[in-house]
């Protein structure tokens, strides 16, 4: 993939870095894998601002991804590969087989034409080519996985941006201890899913919008610094020109501390984890 730079015509096309779509299918494909999402502008039902710098941003189409690739020991074929605007990563077309349709999220270097499958039994399974599903202990150590499932049944959830892939470091009994790319390392149950390869787009995080008009296309409204505020807004807000926010130690708007306070209890899973992915 390459990237687009653009000649400085403006000073937002001086410094804007997009990612070229040109190798990506532009055939519009049937609507049954698409529907309308709600889209929530950070408002309640009284319009009162509940979420801040939500808001506006570009009409688009939910793609329906197919996570859980339940359709096993069924060959299907790569029809396209498509660009989804709910994601970083790309979005690959399958049509198995039975003539089933079904979108999955793109792995690297798959392309046109080639079969995946999901397999489910250890005796089915031909090989190990990327986009392919199995449980994570019929996968060899060391293989770079995605989309992969907390609980078996429910769908890949970890593991699905742009660019990121996690690693297989031991089998025991029960459990698979798998390496994600936030370097935590935690246990998955052997039964759990996970599909082969690492996830399309690499170069996702070298993109530069360039404008705020970005920024608004995908929904996301303007910061503004507590310091720039009047005291009723913010905590940080008055003074006469660039004064400091006059307390030990920076805020919330709503008067809590905003850096290095701990907000979340504790994980429903964190007996999984065997290393946290920050150090104290």
């Amino acid at each position: 993939m390459i990237l687009k730079n653009y000649k400085p015509y403006t000073s937002s096309t001086r410094t804007k870095i997009n990612i070229n779509f040109g190798f990506l299918s532009k055939i519009k494909f049937s609507k049954k894998l698409k529907k309308y999402n709600q889209k929530f502008k950070g408002r309640n039902n009284s319009g009162h601002i509940t979420i801040r710098h939500k808001g506006g941003g570009h009409k688009k189409l939910y793609r329906i991804i197919d996570f859980l690739r339940n359709k096993y020991n069924i060959l299907g074929e790569i029809m396209e590969i498509h660009y989804d605007p709910y994601r970083s990563a790309n979005i690959a077309l399958i049509k198995y087989y039975d003539g089933d349709y079904r979108y999955i999220l793109s792995p690297e270097n798959l392309k046109i034409g080639e079969k995946v499958c999901s397999y489910n039994n250890y005796n089915l399974i031909k090989n190990y080519n990327i986009g392919n599903s199995y449980p994570i202990n019929l996968i060899p150590l060391g293989t770079k996985i995605h989309n992969i499932e907390l609980l078996h049944g429910k769908g890949g959830q970890l593991v699905r941006a742009a660019g990121t892939c996690a690693h297989i470091l031991l089998k025991e009994r029960k459990y698979v201890i798998l390496q994600l790319p936030s370097k935590e390392i935690r246990t998955i149950k052997t039964n759990c899913f996970a599909t082969i390869g690492q996830v399309s787009n690499l170069e996702n995080y070298l993109k530069i919008l360039g404008k705020a008009g970005s920024k608004r296309w995908i929904g996301i409204r303007p910061t503004v610094r507590g310091s720039a505020m009047n005291p009723v807004d913010h905590p940080h807000g008055g003074g006469e020109g660039k004064s400091p926010i006059g307390r030990k130690y920076p805020t919330t708007p709503w008067g809590k501390p905003a850096i290095g306070s701990r907000t979340r209890k504790k994980k429903n899973n964190s007996s999984f984890i065997i290393k946290k992915r920050y150090v104290k």
